[in-house]
């Protein structure tokens, strides 16, 4: 399927900036209709063949620039649950970007250009988020050591704890990202993400953007967010057992129970820079405008700079042999 403008005949997006769907043809808001089509093989637009993976549920046609959205892959097992809109669109993304980098002073002079920025996509990341209810208990014996002085005499009191925590702690939407595609620590730095804007998904939404469906079951990535959910009680309880002068544990308990998952997508940008020979991947939450990447380095820029360095260090050099005389 794909949004048609109904005034024009225009392909409508969705807008993140005004969150309502936009022809960027006639400009007209609010003025889609759906095109729905059978077929994931050729462009339900111009016809030309598509060469797309068996994961991907929304795609940009090459040759004519269509936003395509497979409803097979969308419907069924694969429909989610929820989605998080893009709120920030590609030129926010890329001085998001430039503003992270910008200070870099050894970032290739290309990185950024209008050319490579036109490459940039938005995509939906597919991810199973988890709901737990988690019971944790801790024991431990605790000192508490206090010393003060009386004349000439120094006194050491030590008193002794049994320190014990019970807690109920409910956790509610988990994320774990559910692509093959996307690098699970990348994904994980991604986060916080403010599930306040999460929507009841809706097609309209992948308008304008990448997508993919799961590749990975909720069940195979289960353990990933209990052992979130199991770090995140750990430290709860630890954070609620401070003051003390040493605390020597006896037993930790962590109980796990699950009570609810969703299937839902979230929004990334994501910019790759070719640099001599090799590419670099950023990733811009689609949301808050967090980035990801590390950028290479030019040693054009290194060798000028030593040089600069250099030549700087020599004229100083020779300014005070001449003030100090030795000349």
């Amino acid at each position: 399927m794909l949004f048609k403008c109904k005034n024009c005949g225009g392909n409508a997006v969705y807008d993140p900036q005004m969150e309502k769907m936009y022809c960027p043809h006639c400009e007209g808001t609010d003025c889609e209709e759906k095109v729905v089509g059978s077929g994931i093989g050729e462009c339900l637009n111009c016809g030309a063949p598509l060469e797309i993976t068996d994961d991907t549920s929304a795609y940009k046609c090459p040759h004519c620039g269509s936003y395509l959205i497979f409803e097979q892959r969308v419907e069924g097992e694969y429909l989610p649950h929820l989605i998080l809109p893009f709120k920030i669109g590609k030129e926010q993304a890329a001085e998001a970007l430039k503003k992270e980098f910008h200070k870099r002073v050894f970032t290739p002079s290309s990185f950024l250009s209008q050319a490579s920025i036109d490459s940039m996509e938005g995509s939906y990341v597919p991810f199973f988020m988890y709901d737990f209810d988690v019971a944790a208990s801790y024991q431990a014996k605790g000192t508490k050591i206090r010393t003060w002085r009386s004349g000439d005499t120094e006194y050491t009191e030590t008193s002794y704890y049994n320190v014990e925590r019970d807690m109920d702690i409910n956790f509610d939407r988990i994320p774990v990202d559910a692509s093959k595609n996307m690098a699970d620590d990348i994904m994980d730095l991604m986060e916080p993400y403010d599930y306040k804007a999460l929507r009841n998904f809706e097609e309209k939404y992948m308008s304008g953007f990448l997508a993919e469906k799961y590749s990975e079951s909720s069940g195979e990535l289960e353990p990933r967010a209990k052992e979130k959910a199991d770090k995140a009680a750990h430290l709860l309880l630890h954070d609620s057992v401070a003051g003390y002068t040493t605390l020597t544990q006896v037993h930790e308990n962590i109980a796990i129970h699950n009570k609810e998952m969703k299937y839902a997508l979230l929004p990334v940008w994501v910019y790759t820079f070719s640099y001599r020979g090799e590419q670099y991947k950023f990733h811009v939450n689609g949301q808050t405008g967090k980035v990801i990447g590390v950028t290479p380095v030019a040693k054009d820029k290194v060798m000028g700079y030593s040089a600069t360095v250099f030549a700087i260090c020599t004229v100083i050099g020779i300014l005070l042999r001449t003030i100090l005389g030795v000349f």
